[in-house]
């Protein structure tokens, strides 16, 4: 074909450059004559010449190599896996090389050993052969740069630029210089680069003939500069990974265990394609397979098939697949700390592990007691955090501040720590696990991840964090769902935490006993406050026979039962409960002592409770200076003080001043605690409360539109704070004349709570109260009525026949029986009412005198519409 060009060329210089073009008539046909006889004489020369060259000796093909319909190819091109996928992942490297043809010209797939890349690649190359879009193929195993440099040598003779004795080094140097320039179309493949090193000086040069493809665990910024395109490989994905166990699997169980067996191998296609050979081997159905890949007695080498039984050329078994990345990344720069900072990350959550968590002082000294003695700090962490990263190991987000890793490569990593390792690891991670909780949970997300990562550890970890007792990061975790609001959750948590600790340290342990306190708090939170006092009580006699009268714990217990006490609807008994126990305090703590300062806090709210809140203002006011003195102005204590006496002060009538007051304290809390702490926002809604008390409807409910955003970011939408702000909200529109809006907001705020906190919690049932309101309020006392007959049976039966809520409601339901024009019944139930206000909370009681009005009232004017 050369030859052909070059006669073609000669005949071209050789027509005289002053000859005209030939024309038509007898003269064209006379120049005709003369150019058929050159072009008869120039192909008569080209047959001789590839006479000459057909006579000469071919070289043989060098070993390796093959010619297939005049494809020239050198290296094997790994043969297609079974049930060969087509995934997106492929569809990815087809359009990155489409674009690649007119400005990057190189492909580089990065990901995690076992996702498939060299497969991936080799699908690649087998499609531009098929398609006939390739005259050169080579295929190099990457290990080092002279499994490099021989793989181009040995194309290089092949291609006839090169013979036998031209040194490897040369031969592939005389390659990159005939990719550069060449028009025939050729793929170079450099599977398993995995040290980008190995290639430097070796990268194929930029040609819009040619291709380049690149297979790596690595991610390093060289692989995706200077005309390189990194194509990221993940996993299967779930669909894919179905389908290919659905094929591989001889007569597989039903989709649901197949999906359910995808997920559990983390859609991984090398672990995906092992357990199902595996499963095939052993004749098992899928969801024994689920059940032993649970188990964690059983390690994953024991799931896996033999080296010798590997589906589809796999070199080894996914418990393999990393070690070599993780000794590479174990000698990186801080030498030693990748490894054992991997066996933190695998006792966490996979989805999303805080970077934070490893500049701790807890992690930086394991890390030091396990690296061999160098001291290592959170930078050091950081920068095998990197190498890790690099290697495809782990994922890390730098601007998230996550870390995200492959459950299978975790369980590998788990499988090789002896159990004194594992104890070791363990603590060290729920050290800096409770660390860093309080800095960095500051909203919904941050808690969640918090929550998983500590659910992980004790999962991964069984009974290791109850050797000695109950490690403080479990009491944080369920304190976490119930300050989030997921009060039900927490609830939950402490009741199997509280089974766990009596099976493993014993029912009378310390720790057991302060996780039935737990529990009993946030029984009460979520709305069971006579539930949580029976077992409070119960709890206190335990205290009393373990640890005695005066222990610490004993009296906090004492303080809880009071709380407990006034919520479920007795705040005379809860005072006199907390008087005789500030006595205690202050006998065995002193009078400075920062639990007695929070017993005489509970007892003034007590009082108030209890409709003494000039008492109470006056008891809060002395304790705000000795709260001053003692803790300082700024302390939290001192804060919430303050907050207390401006809500005794409202409820003395002085609502301007409540405002005044609170208007100053927010200022402190904005400076000391930030816009966005609970305390903060809480203080807002204290604020805007007082401004409608004080007859500034229109601007409360401004203010808590504006509050109800910042909940909504800060704490979520179904945390009990955004639900109230919501309830606040809806009031105080209402009382600015929107009865209907009112309603409204209240029957979507009713739909949340009932779900969020279901039917018999304060809240909802406080809602339906609301509710029932503004529907008598918008012109329907009847409905109103109706509404609160129902709500009394639910009150009656959820927080029994004294508890103020169940009292309120049936002077409510009097009301607007009077208003729907029954006079007389409202008359007759406030009489039955009043008897049972003197009797619970006594003749001086803000609601005792009230129910006096509204009697007087149906008794002496039946038919007035309007609510003295």
């Amino acid at each position: 074909m050369a030859v052909l060009f070059a006669g073609l060329a000669l005949s071209v210089w050789w027509w005289p450059s002053g000859w005209p073009v030939p024309r038509f008539g007898w003269k064209g046909t006379e120049q005709a004559n003369v150019v058929a006889g050159i072009v008869s004489g120039v192909l008569s020369l080209v047959s001789t010449v590839a006479s000459i060259v057909a006579l000469r000796p071919r070289p043989e093909p060098a070993p390796g190599t093959q010619r297939a319909g005049g494809l020239i190819q050198v290296g094997r091109v790994p043969q297609p896996a079974a049930w060969l996928q087509d995934r997106s992942s492929r569809i990815d490297l087809a359009r990155a090389a489409r674009a690649g043809r007119t400005a990057v010209l190189t492909q580089v797939l990065s990901g995690m050993g076992g996702v498939g890349k060299t497969q991936l690649a080799a699908q690649f190359a087998r499609n531009l052969v098929t398609d006939g879009e390739l005259d050169v193929l080579v295929w190099v195993t990457a290990s080092s740069p002279d499994a490099i440099i021989a793989g181009y040598a040995e194309i290089a003779r092949e291609l006839r630029l090169t013979d036998a004795d031209t040194p490897p080094r040369a031969a592939a140097d005389r390659l990159l210089g005939w990719l550069e320039r060449t028009d025939q179309r050729w793929l170079i493949v450099l599977d398993n680069l995995d040290i980008p090193g190995h290639a430097t000086g070796l990268w194929p040069p930029a040609n819009a003939a040619g291709r380049t493809v690149v297979t790596t665990r690595r991610r390093d910024a060289v692989l995706h500069t200077d005309g390189r395109s990194l194509v990221d490989v993940g996993l299967f994905t779930p669909g894919e990974a179905a389908t290919y166990l659905s094929h591989a699997i001889s007569n597989p169980t039903d989709s649901d265990q197949i999906r359910s067996l995808a997920s559990d191998l983390g859609h991984l296609p090398i672990a995906v394609a092992q357990a199902a050979a595996f499963i095939r081997d052993r004749s098992i159905d899928v969801a024994e397979y689920r059940r032993w890949l649970s188990s964690r007695r059983q390690q994953l080498t024991d799931l896996l098939p033999p080296s010798d039984a590997l589906p589809d050329d796999h070199q080894s078994t996914v418990a393999a697949t990393w070690s070599l990345s993780i000794d590479a990344a174990n000698t990186t720069p801080p030498r030693g700390v990748a490894r054992p900072l991997l066996e933190l990350l695998s006792l966490l959550d996979p989805n999303g592990i805080p970077t934070a968590l490893f500049t701790t002082d807890p992690i930086c000294a394991h890390l030091t007691a396990t690296a061999g003695g160098q001291a290592v700090d959170g930078q050091n962490a950081l920068d095998a955090i990197h190498s890790l990263h690099r290697l495809n190991l782990i994922t890390h987000d730098a601007q998230s501040g996550g870390i995200r890793v492959h459950a299978l490569v975790q369980r590998t990593t788990r499988d090789h720590l002896a159990p004194t390792q594992l104890t070791t690891a363990a603590h060290a991670a729920a050290d800096a696990l409770a660390a860093i909780w309080p800095s960095i949970e500051r909203n919904p997300a941050h808690g969640q991840t918090l929550r998983a990562n500590a659910a992980a550890l004790r999962h991964h970890t069984s009974d290791t964090l109850f050797a000695s007792g109950i490690h403080l990061v479990l009491f944080v975790t369920g304190r976490s769902f119930g300050e989030a609001g997921l009060v039900a959750a927490a609830v939950d948590y402490f009741q199997d935490l509280c089974l766990t600790a009596q099976h493993r340290l014993g029912p009378d342990h310390p720790d057991t006993l302060t996780t039935r306190g737990n529990l009993a708090r946030w029984r009460d939170r979520a709305g069971d406050p006579a539930g949580a006092g029976t077992a409070l009580a119960q709890l206190l006699d335990d205290y009393l026979r373990v640890l005695g009268p005066d222990h610490p714990d004993t009296l906090l217990t004492r303080r809880h039962l009071a709380y407990s006490r006034g919520r479920a609807g007795d705040p005379i008994g809860a005072g006199t409960a907390l008087a005789q126990l500030l006595e205690d305090h202050v006998r065995v703590l002193g009078p400075d002592h920062p639990d007695t300062l929070l017993t005489r806090s509970n007892l003034a709210h007590s009082r108030g409770q209890a409709g003494d809140p000039i008492g109470a203002g006056t008891a809060l006011a002395q304790l705000l200076e000795d709260h001053v003195r003692v803790l300082g102005q700024d302390h939290p204590h001192t804060l919430t003080t303050r907050s207390h006496l401006a809500h005794s002060r409202g409820q003395a009538g002085d609502l301007a001043g409540a405002a005044t007051d609170l208007v100053q304290l927010l200022d402190d809390y904005l400076r000391v605690l930030g816009p966005d702490h609970p305390d903060t926002l809480l203080t807002r809604s204290h604020l805007a409360r007082w401004r409608g008390q004080a007859g500034d409807p229109a601007g409360a409910a401004t203010e808590l539109a504006q509050l109800l955003e910042d909940r909504l970011r800060v704490l979520g939408p179904d945390h009990p704070h955004t639900l109230t702000t919501r309830s606040h909200l809806a009031r105080w529109r209402g009382q600015a004349g929107d009865s209907a809006g009112a309603g409204i907001a209240l029957v979507q705020l009713l739909e949340d709570r009932l779900r969020v906190l279901g039917p018999d919690h304060p809240d909802t049932l406080l809602t339906r109260s609301h509710l029932a309101r503004w529907r008598g309020q918008a012109g329907d006392p009847a409905g109103a009525a109706t509404d609160l007959v129902q709500l009394l049976e639910d009150r009656l039966r959820v927080l029994g026949p004294d508890h103020p809520h169940t009292l309120t409601t049936r002077s409510h339901l009097a009301h607007w029986r009077g208003q729907a024009g029954d006079p007389a019944a409202a008359a007759t139930a406030l009489v039955q009412l009043l008897d049972d206000y003197l009797r619970v909370l006594g003749p001086d009681h803000p609601d005792t005198l009230t129910t006096r009005n509204h009697l007087a009232h149906w008794q002496r004017e039946p038919r007035r519409n309007q609510f003295p």
